[in-house]
């Protein structure tokens, strides 16, 4: 056995009250919202923008992300038993929610937020908008380490987890390389906005964020365990194939900007 390994034995649950219990992926999902209207707060009175706006937008976020993510998880990791059984859909708390789904979800929720509110344009709040959504992501991948989910193969590298509720095999802590690569990521995308934002032209750093993320979730899905069986059949599972459209469009944005500025 490596003795380096580390036997991840966190709980969870972070409080419990009786029948009521506080747990950390909760936690860290509600301050994924909580930290990043506050970033956004910020942003929109720097650049002079209506923060009643932000609280319209921010309705059009949580309700984009977690509809986008439960119905991602449903469609795209077990469709027939959620469309045989649909009223286990709405059952959210069970758990069950696909990060691409909720990408997909805020996209839209953002294109009719731009086409309802007026003087408010897509590409400004998505260049923005990836700032946050990348540390949320982070601290989601951090309640995904708490909740001993979405782990990865077994591995005898010196950092691997030992995840005592799951067995006992050493594994890639595939969570916590997401949430670091993640944090990077709200950083690099901050720098961009805070130092370059107005030499870069509109659609880079929403082109950016989706080359960085998607394209790291191409690669660290090698390392990780397929979530549902039918994927062992597929050339690469459902988590790189939802990935590659999502690669492919940042790559546009990016090129197509670059390629305007340089014209």
């Amino acid at each position: 056995m490596n003795i380096a390994e580390i036997w991840w034995t966190v709980s969870p649950e972070l409080l419990r009250l009786g029948p009521l219990s506080i747990r950390w992926y909760g936690l860290l999902f509600a301050l994924a919202f909580v930290f990043g209207y506050i970033i956004m707060q910020r942003i929109y009175k720097l650049e002079n923008k209506s923060l009643e706006d932000l609280d319209k937008l921010s309705v059009y976020v949580i309700v984009g992300t977690v509809v986008g993510a439960r119905l991602g998880h449903c469609l795209f990791y077990d469709p027939s038993y959620y469309l045989a059984n649909p009223l286990e859909i709405i059952k959210v708390w069970q758990g069950g929610l696909a990060s691409h789904g909720a990408a997909i979800g805020i996209l839209i929720a953002l294109y009719m937020f731009s086409k309802k509110v007026k003087g408010q344009n897509l590409l400004w709040i998505l260049d923005r908008l990836v700032i946050v959504v990348s540390l949320g992501g982070a601290l989601i991948r951090l309640g995904n380490l708490f909740n001993s989910e979405i782990f990865g193969k077994a591995s005898d590298v010196a950092w691997a987890f030992v995840f005592i509720r799951v067995d006992d095999i050493p594994r890639h802590p595939t969570q916590l390389y997401e949430s670091l690569f993640y944090f990077f990521s709200a950083v690099v995308l901050f720098l961009i906005y805070k130092k370059r934002k107005s030499q870069v032209k509109a659609g880079f750093n929403f082109g950016l964020f989706l080359l960085l993320v998607f394209g790291f979730r191409i690669i660290v899905e090698f390392f990780k365990e397929n979530q549902s069986a039918f994927e062992s059949s597929l050339p690469l599972n459902m988590g790189q194939l939802l990935s590659i459209p999502f690669l492919m469009l940042g790559l546009y944005f990016i090129i197509r900007k670059v390629s305007t500025k340089k014209k």
